[in-house]
């Protein structure tokens, strides 16, 4: 027995085009226009915003770009900045400077215009010299109510010196 032959056709019969797949792909095709054309309106404002930036200054654009809580610590900073600098350096410098002698070092001076005090750090050779240098502190025209902080004997070295702090009071601040 012999097998009957095959015939096999592989080329289908052309379709006829459906209308509703027309009609979703003029759908497609409309929208994508719209969306290009809504792409290219906002890409051109966004370019005019841009422009109309860089036309500020640097200045202007941060102060712009800053939040009200910001810029109030900033000012505050400011005002520290500013006590700070209007503080009388002179009387305070000539002060401090003609209260030292030669058996004391003066290692730190920290002024605070808020609290109008200032805090000095000193070495002294012995106690009788860190007395003496208070004394003459006490009697510049620029510090009122000086103290001592706080002091220890530096027992490590050899020749045993006092280290101190004194705080004193600012005259003459508004």
């Amino acid at each position: 027995m012999k097998p009957h032959r095959l015939e096999l056709d592989y080329v289908a019969a052309p379709r006829r085009p459906r209308a509703l797949g027309l009609l979703v792909l003029v759908i497609g095709i409309a929208s994508a226009a719209a969306l290009v054309e809504r792409y290219r309106t906002v890409s051109v404002a966004l370019q005019g915003i841009e422009a109309g930036r860089e036309l500020l200054g640097p200045a202007e654009r941060e102060l712009r770009a800053r939040s009200p809580q910001r810029l109030e610590e900033e000012a505050k900073r400011v005002e520290a900045v500013l006590r700070q600098l209007a503080l009388p350096w002179g009387a305070i410098i000539e002060s401090v400077e003609g209260a030292t002698t030669a058996d004391v070092a003066l290692l730190q001076l920290q002024p605070d215009a808020q609290l109008r005090q200032l805090r000095l750090g000193a070495e002294a050779r012995s106690q009788q010299a860190m007395l003496e240098y208070l004394r003459r502190l006490a009697a510049a025209r620029a510090l009122g109510e000086v103290h001592v902080v706080s002091h220890q004997v530096q027992t490590e070295d050899p020749h045993r010196p006092v280290r101190f702090t004194v705080q004193a009071s600012l005259k003459g601040l508004p």
